[in-house]
């Protein structure tokens, strides 16, 4: 509990005196009863704002419930596979309510199953303080989901998989990729499981080339394509897959290859004191994903780094491009999907811009 130098009430918090962030606050302005009645209203307010935006209209049965402290919840992420609820856990001061929350999300948002993942900072004080450790609480599920997204069918890896098995942020984009995507070849940098690809596919690209550094990560868009194979566009869609260091391929292959480049990295800027350099990598991507793209190529630059703003991210990009010497015209750029809301402005993570080569 947070007091002004009054002694007047400010805000309600999980202290944490081993992060750089000490308190995350859950509410302000007025005191309220902590427990399990509060978490509830949490989550009914979440529900609510997802079911305005119909995030899960008909075709989609994977989204985010929950995002942390912009849903008052912080330090807490609980993302929707089909009957699965994955919930993930940043912060200790979760673990001592955890039978509250758990019980307030099964409650509200009715899953068939529960899986609870932590932290790679939190497994061992969970493990050692509180007897907690990653895994489904009541009826066991599969580790392995098939979810809806638009329409389109895919595997999130519950147990094992990145963030909580999918990256369902980048949802809103990947539509934006699929409308574009008729007659192109499309490259998908940092592919990972392969999203853009199978978007892009069904849009009516000419083939998809998925390119990761991980064996593992294409062998999941691989499945994630012959998920979708029943789909005619799907199907005749040619698919290549190159396993590499995405910014020596870009740098070192052949120019010209592709007319629509997608460059989605994991975040490059980790801490601030990674902003500079994270900025530099940003346009050392566009340079590369210009470089192999034909005349009049489509380029798709993403950015998940907090600590790097829209404006920085989108300048790299911009910068890029001028320095190529090609003409360009920008088409669009954005931000947050509804269901991933950033209430303020530390919240804000993910970016994309848009460009047309020689237009």
């Amino acid at each position: 509990m947070i007091y002004d130098r009054r002694d007047r009430f400010l805000a309600l918090g999980f202290y944490d005196p081993d992060s750089p962030i000490r308190v995350r606050v859950f509410q302000v302005r007025k005191p309220v009863q902590v427990g399990v009645d509060l978490w509830i209203e949490r989550v009914r307010q979440a529900r609510a704002l997802r079911e305005t935006c119909a995030v899960f209209a008909s075709g989609t049965s994977g989204g985010r419930w929950i995002n942390g402290e912009s849903d008052g919840l912080p330090g807490l992420v609980a993302d929707r596979y089909d009957t699965t609820l994955v919930v993930k856990l940043y912060i200790p001061g979760w673990l001592p309510v955890l039978e509250d929350i758990s019980s307030a999300l099964s409650q509200e948002l009715r899953p068939r199953f529960l899986m609870i993942r932590l932290s790679r900072n939190l497994a061992a004080i969970a493990r050692d303080h509180w007897g907690i450790t990653e895994g489904f609480r009541g009826d066991p599920g599969e580790d392995t989901v098939i979810f809806e997204e638009s329409g389109l069918r895919f595997e999130s890896q519950v147990r094992l998989g990145q963030k909580t098995g999918f990256f369902l942020d980048q949802r809103e984009n990947r539509r934006r990729v699929e409308a574009m995507a008729m007659g192109r070849d499309v490259l998908n940098v940092f592919s990972y499981s392969g999203g853009f690809s199978v978007y892009a596919a069904r849009g009516g690209a000419r083939s998809v080339t998925d390119l990761d550094i991980s064996a593992h990560a294409l062998e999941s868009a691989q499945r994630n394509l012959k998920l979708n194979a029943s789909h005619p566009a799907v199907h005749s869609a040619l698919h290549h897959a190159l396993q590499a260091d995405a910014f020596q391929w870009l740098r070192d292959s052949p120019a010209a290859q592709y007319s629509l480049a997608v460059l989605d990295p994991p975040s490059l800027a980790p801490r601030e004191a990674n902003r500079i350099a994270a900025l530099d990598g940003y346009a050392r991507l566009a340079a590369g994903g210009i470089r192999v793209l034909r005349r009049g190529g489509i380029l798709v630059s993403a950015s998940c780094s907090s600590h790097v703003s829209d404006q920085e991210f989108f300048d790299s990009v911009r910068r890029a491009a001028q320095q190529s010497g090609r003409s360009w015209l920008e088409s669009w750029t954005s931000g947050h999907a509804p269901d991933h809301p950033a209430s303020f402005p530390e919240a804000s993570y993910l970016k994309a811009i848009c460009l047309q080569l020689d237009p």
